[in-house]
């Protein structure tokens, strides 16, 4: 099956090594600090169930490969950052299931059209540049009927809260965070790009004492 790629892709090829090294590095210590204040077991409760061919966009530094089950035969990682690029293809040495990492961005996968079962978005569509383009690309890759699961922070239901996350978001916080945006409705970006939403938890949880307490979706959603 040929590799069908948006229009520009060449353009994403090019910008597709995104580097934030202090961020980087950041993100690496607390993921790892946070396993243990639950993020383990929400990576688990993402991925329980999963199989067939998977593609995980912004992968980071690997910390869902050990919870990918059996089922899964395949799992196309992506991570544009070096450094975390790096420490993700020393996880998946070590992982149960076989995974490949490459170098793309999530709005430019470099994959076929409906050529992977599920999608896995964890932690990450708070920093892509073009939410819509990356839940396109999402929908585009997995097959009619497929899966996506995902695990992320989103805009908060209190409006005085939300506001805040919204005026820091065109503020200072994307530049102080590596891109990272707070007050994203990130469930509507899935429904409205051709997912339908089966199951969602909701959770306030943060990964660190140091890091403000965010609202979270965890579930499963069907492309369509």
């Amino acid at each position: 099956m040929p590799v069908t790629q948006p229009p520009d892709a060449a353009a994403m090829s090019r910008a597709a090594t995104v580097s934030h090294p202090l961020c980087a590095r950041l993100y690496a210590k607390q993921a790892e600090a946070a396993e243990s204040r639950g993020l383990a077991d929400q990576r688990r409760r993402m991925l329980a169930g999963l199989a067939g061919r998977v593609v995980e966009i912004g992968a980071g530094n690997g910390l869902n490969f050990a919870h990918y089950p059996d089922s899964v035969t395949m799992v196309h990682a992506f991570e544009p950052d070096p450094y975390l690029r790096a420490l993700a293809i020393r996880a998946a040495e070590n992982a149960a299931v076989s995974v490949s990492v490459g170098e793309a961005i999530a709005e430019g996968l470099p994959l076929p059209d409906g050529s992977v079962d599920a999608a896995v978005a964890s932690l990450v569509l708070c920093s892509v540049k073009d939410v819509v383009r990356a839940v396109a690309e999402l929908h585009r890759v997995v097959r009619p009927g497929g899966e996506l699961r995902f695990n992320e922070h989103v805009a908060s239901a209190q409006s005085l809260r939300r506001a805040l996350q919204r005026t820091a978001d065109v503020t200072v916080w994307p530049l102080l965070s590596g891109g990272c945006h707070l007050g994203r409705d990130t469930g509507k970006a899935f429904e409205d790009g051709g997912f339908r939403v089966e199951h969602v938890d909701r959770f306030v949880f943060s990964v660190s004492a140091l890091d403000p307490p965010k609202s979270h979706i965890l579930g499963t959603a069907r492309r369509i």
